[in-house]
C-alpha cells in the first residue's frame, strides 16, 4: 500500500521465497524447490509434452542466454500469449504458497529489481493477491481436515454420473475424477490433472463432502533425501540468500554443502565471493583455488584477479586476467580490468593499449564511465594532457553524473593551470547523489595549498565522513589542525587513524612521538 519498489525475501528454515514489487504492484515471485516451475506447469496442463520441455532445457544449456519459455515460443511449441498466461499463474502460485508459512523471517531491500536476465515480468495489484491468498488460507483450513497430506490415496466409491443425482461438477473436479483410483496419491492426481495444489485440494474436498470419494490409505513419497539432493538444496538456498544480501545465512548453507562435498565447485565459488565481500581476500583465494579445473574457469579467473589486485599482487592479477581472456576471448571487460592493473603498476603505455582494445571491441556500443575515467587518468600519467581533457569532455557528455570522470578531468585541468574550471568540476562532483569523497578531498587539498585552513578542515571532515579509509594524508592534516587548535587528544586520535591506514608514514610517526614526549 506504500507503493514501494524492491524485493521482499522470506525464509522458513530451509525454504526461501521472494517477491519483487514495482510501485506496490507485484512483478515477479519465486519459491525455491517447488514444482510449480514454468516448464512443469506447461507439461502438467498438457500445453507441451515432456519431450518438448526436455528439448528446450537442452537448448537452453547450450545457449545459456535464453530461458526455456523463450525457446518454446521460438520453436512454435507455444504461443507468446500462452506463455504469459502461465508465467502469471506461476508467479501467483508462488505468492499464494508463501501464505501457508506460519513462521520464518523476512527482509525488504528497497529499489532492488530482479537481476536475472530474460525473465518475464508481470503487473499484478498486490491487493488482489492478498485477498485471494487470505481466502485460500481460510479454505485450506477446511481442506486439511479431509486431506491432511498430499501422500494420501483416495478411492472412488461411486461415480457422480451414475449416482442418479443431478450433480453439477466443477471443471477441476472433472479433471481429477479419472485419476482417483485407490493407487495414486494426491500429488499424483495433481500432476496428472494439470492443476495446482489449491485447485486439487478444493476439487477433492468437494467430492469427499458429497460422498463420492473416500480415503483408501497413504503411500509415503518422502524417501530418504540422498546426499546429492541435500547438496543441491543447500546450494539453491545459499544462492538465494546471497542474492538477497543475507551473507551469514548464505555462508551457513554453503558450509553445509561443503560438508557433503568439500570440493563442490559452486559452493567453493560462492564462499569465495562471500569472503571477498567481507574483505577476507586470502580466504577467498583459497576457496577459488579449491575448485576443480574447468569449473567456471572464466568467473574464477576474474574474481581471483580482482582479489589479487586488491592485495597488491599486480603481476599475478594480470596472469589471471590473461587466463580469463583465453577462456572468453570476446569479453571486452577483461581489457578494462587489465588497464586498471597496468595503471597501478604505473605502466601507462600498456594501460592505454588495453583501453584501446576495450574501445575498439565490436561489443562496445557506448563506452562505460569507467573507461572514460581511466583513460583520462592513463593519458595524464603518459603526459598527454590535451588528449586526457578531450576524452574527459567526451565522457562527461556520455555520463554527466559520473564522479570519477568529473574528478579525474578536474585534476588534469588543475594540472594544466585551469584552476577555476577544475574547481567548478570538483564542486559539481560534491553535489552528486551520493557526493564524491575524492572531490571533497581535492577541494581540501586546494584550500590547504592556499592557506585556507578553515576551508580545508571543512572539506576533509566531509571526506572522511563519506569515505573513512580514503587516505592517511587526510587524517595527518586533520590531526595537524587539531594540534594547532591545542586539542591534543583529537590530534592523537586522528594521527593514530593515519598510522592504522599507513604504518610507514614517517610524518605521522614523528608527530605521535612528539606527543608522547610532551
Amino acid at each position: 500500500m506504500g507503493m514501494k519498489t524492491g524485493c521482499l525475501s522470506l525464509t522458513d528454515r530451509s525454504n526461501f521465497g521472494y517477491i519483487y514489487f514495482e510501485k506496490g504492484r507485484v512483478i515477479y515471485a519465486s519459491v525455491l524447490n517447488r514444482r510449480d516451475r514454468l516448464g512443469e506447469l506447461l507439461v502438467r496442463n498438457h500445453v507441451i509434452t515432456r519431450k518438448d520441455l526436455n528439448d528446450a532445457v537442452e537448448a537452453q544449456a547450450q545457449s545459456k542466454e535464453k530461458r526455456v519459455g523463450e525457446i518454446l515460443v521460438e520453436k512454435g511449441t507455444i504461443s507468446q500469449q500462452d506463455l504469459q498466461l502461465f508465467i502469471q499463474m506461476q508467479i501467483e502460485e508462488a505468492v499464494y504458497h508463501l501464505f501457508s508459512w506460519e513462521q520464518g523471517s523476512f527482509h525488504f531491500d528497497t529499489d532492488q529489481m530482479p537481476d536475472e536476465e530474460g525473465i518475464y515480468l508481470v503487473n499484478i495489484p498486490a491487493e488482489a493477491l492478498l485477498m485471494e491468498g487470505a481466502r485460500r488460507v481460510d479454505e485450506w483450513g477446511l481442506f486439511e481436515k479431509k486431506i491432511p497430506s498430499f501422500d494420501v490415496v483416495f478411492q472412488l466409491d461411486k461415480s457422480p454420473d451414475q449416482s442418479g443425482q443431478n450433480v453439477e461438477l466443477t471443471k477441476e473436479q472433472r479433471k481429477v475424477l479419472p485419476y482417483i483410483d485407490g493407487v495414486r496419491t494426491v500429488t499424483d492426481i495433481m500432476n496428472e490433472a494439470g492443476l495446482v495444489e489449491f485447485e486439487t485440494g478444493k476439487a477433492l474436498f468437494g467430492l469427499i463432502q458429497a460422498g463420492f470419494v473416500s480415503r483408501a490409505g497413504e503411500r509415503s513419497t518422502k524417501e530418504e533425501t540422498r546426499g546429492d539432493e541435500a547438496l543441491q538444496q543447500h546450494l539453491n538456498v545459499g544462492v538465494a540468500f546471497y542474492r538477497s544480501g543475507m551473507l551469514e545465512d548464505a555462508e551457513r548453507e554453503f558450509e553445509q554443502a561443503l560438508a557433503i562435498d568439500p570440493r563442490q565447485a559452486r559452493a567453493n565459488f560462492m564462499m569465495g565471493l562471500i569472503d571477498f565481500r567481507q574483505g577476507k581476500l586470502e580466504d577467498a583465494l583459497q576457496h577459488f583455488g579449491t575448485m576443480p579445473p574447468g569449473s567456471g574457469d572464466y568467473s574464477v579467473h576474474r574474481n581471483t584477479a580482482l582479489a589479487l589486485e586488491l592485495m597488491g599482487q599486480y603481476e599475478d592479477s594480470l596472469r589471471e586476467l590473461d587466463a580469463a581472456l583465453i577462456a572468453r576471448p570476446d569479453d571486452h571487460e577483461v581489457h578494462l580490468a587489465r588497464a586498471v592493473v597496468h595503471l597501478k603498476l604505473r605502466d601507462s603505455t600498456r594501460a592505454l593499449e588495453a583501453l584501446r582494445a576495450y574501445r575498439t571491441s565490436p561489443k562496445v556500443k557506448k563506452p562505460s564511465a569507467r573507461y572514460y575515467a581511466y583513460t583520462v587518468l592513463a593519458s595524464a600519467v603518459a603526459g598527454d594532457l590535451d588528449y586526457a581533457v578531450a576524452v574527459g569532455r567526451e565522457g562527461m557528455a556520455q555520463h554527466a553524473d559520473s564522479a570519477p570522470i568529473l574528478v579525474n578531468l578536474a585534476a588534469v585541468l588543475e594540472r594544466r593551470g585551469d584552476v577555476d574550471a577544475a574547481a567548478a568540476l570538483y564542486k559539481r562532483a560534491t553535489g552528486l547523489n551520493p557526493p564524491s569523497p575524492q572531490a571533497h578531498k581535492n577541494l581540501g587539498d586546494r584550500a590547504w595549498a592556499h592557506g585556507d585552513m578553515q576551508g580545508a578542515q571543512a572539506q576533509y571532515e566531509k571526506t572522511v565522513k563519506l569515505a573513512p579509509r580514503i587516505g592517511d594524508d587526510v587524517y595527518l592534516r586533520l590531526g595537524t589542525l587539531a594540534y594547532k587548535a591545542n586539542d591534543r587528544d583529537m590530534a592523537k586520535l586522528l594521527w593514530k587513524r593515519a598510522s592504522d591506514l599507513n604504518p610507514h608514514n614517517e610524518a605521522v610517526k614523528s608527530n605521535l612521538e612528539m606527543l608522547a614526549a610532551e
